[in-house]
């Protein structure tokens, strides 16, 4: 089952047969849900199986960002009470999302890079320290920890997975795990692997770190949206998304949330709007000391983006009411059986309890040439990405069963 129960309850003649095959199916369609294609402006001659490349655009968020730019037109009828307003609605919309109870931890950003650089400015790590980190992160989620250990004396410490791949994410879990100690500053990590879907043990490694003193940084933008996230279990010490992935969102904005560590940091840049009071316009020469409360002294400056705030309240919106656990449950459903077909043909997938459903990486027999492969592909319209040496496939719920089918028909024909 997937967590969701249905609104309608057996008959009392049904209770005989209550965990009958056909009952127990009847009870996962009820719950389970159904492609929303007809939702997204996407050609039907085109097998998009990329999200983790960029999420195509809901129409209902596009019609968004049409109303967005129109209002522009006539700023009169934008108020200051409007700067204020809509960033509070995202901010409560995507701590739904992701099971916050504070909102004002959450904070709007351009980037990950951005929501990054605001950790590595507050890290305070010391020279015989170290950060932690996956063999092949996203660059965004690297670049800033090694410019820090440069100018710190710090090191980056990188943990590679098993080279071979029997019991491969088990595997790579433990060695991150022993590899934090009382030298660790922070675990800087996502919750998959952006490349291959190799899912990493949060709430372990959150444990962990917790032991030795250490933050956790998640990098939650090939996950969160599609993977279900709880702050107030796993509890990072920061958490950044960009928005135009999972979160079905626009380009050129994402949301970040920043624990108890961060309340007194200092901000990347010092927005007017972050300062205590700045709702008030005619006020504003009135400098103020104190920041917003919360993490509010994080966000980007001009985060009430018009176009793209409203077009972010809206994916969520539409992510919210899908529930995440069930979008999971939808990308496994479609998948499963050509996950199956491809490992027992030689290809490579990740054991299903480490890895993400939504995303998974697959990697080719010896005789099959990759080049040929993604020719292929793309001579079929069949949109993937390779990352690594792994074919990263990317299911969403504007996919189908038949979509994958496809995909395996393809890479089966090349040898």
């Amino acid at each position: 089952m997937i967590g969701v129960s249905s609104s309608k309850s057996p008959e009392p003649g049904d209770f005989d047969n209550l965990y009958s095959i056909d009952y127990v199916k009847k009870q996962i369609l009820n719950t389970m849900l159904t492609s929303k294609r007809a939702q997204f402006t996407i050609s039907p001659q085109v097998t998009y199986l990329n999200c983790a490349y960029m999420a195509p655009l809901l129409k209902v968020v596009e019609k968004e960002g049409v109303k967005g730019v129109r209002r522009k037109r006539n700023p009169a009828k934008i108020s200051p009470q409007d700067f204020f307003t809509d960033t509070g609605l995202l901010r409560q919309e995507f701590a739904k999302l992701i099971n916050a109870k504070d909102p004002t931890r959450i904070v709007t950003i351009p980037s990950v890079s951005y929501g990054l650089a605001t950790v590595a400015k507050n890290l305070g790590i010391k020279k015989d320290q170290h950060i932690i980190v996956a063999s092949e992160q996203f660059p965004s989620n690297y670049y800033p920890w090694q410019a820090l250990c440069e100018e710190t004396g710090a090191s980056v410490k990188v943990i590679s997975p098993p080279e071979d791949f029997i019991n491969r994410g088990n595997r790579w879990n433990e060695k991150i795990l022993e590899a934090i100690n009382a030298t660790t500053r922070a675990v800087a990590i996502g919750h998959v692997h952006w490349a291959d879907g190799t899912r990493f043990d949060l709430e372990a490694i959150r444990k962990r770190t917790k032991d030795v003193g250490a933050l956790l940084i998640i990098d939650g933008t090939q996950s969160v949206g599609a993977m279900s996230f709880d702050a107030e279990k796993i509890k990072p010490d920061a958490l950044v998304c960009g928005g135009y992935k999972w979160l079905l969102g626009p380009y050129s904005i994402g949301l970040a949330y920043y624990g108890e560590y961060f309340d007194n940091g200092r901000p990347v840049e010092e927005n007017w709007m972050n300062r205590l009071k700045s709702e008030d316009f005619s006020a504003l020469v009135n400098y103020h000391t104190n920041y917003q409360p919360g993490s509010l002294r994080y966000e980007v400056g001009e985060h009430s983006n018009f176009i793209l705030v409203p077009m972010m309240i809206r994916a969520l919106q539409e992510l919210n009411k899908w529930g995440v656990a069930r979008i999971q449950e939808y990308c496994k459903s479609i998948s499963a059986e050509s996950i199956l077909r491809l490992k027992e043909k030689g290809f490579i997938i990740e054991d299903e309890a480490w890895r993400g459903a939504h995303l998974f990486g697959v990697r080719l027999p010896q005789q099959v040439d990759l080049n040929k492969v993604k020719a292929s592909l793309l001579k079929h319209r069949i949109y993937v990405s390779v990352r690594g040496s792994a074919i990263r496939v990317a299911p969403h719920v504007y996919n189908t069963e038949k979509d994958l089918h496809k995909l395996t028909k393809i890479l089966f024909k090349i040898r």
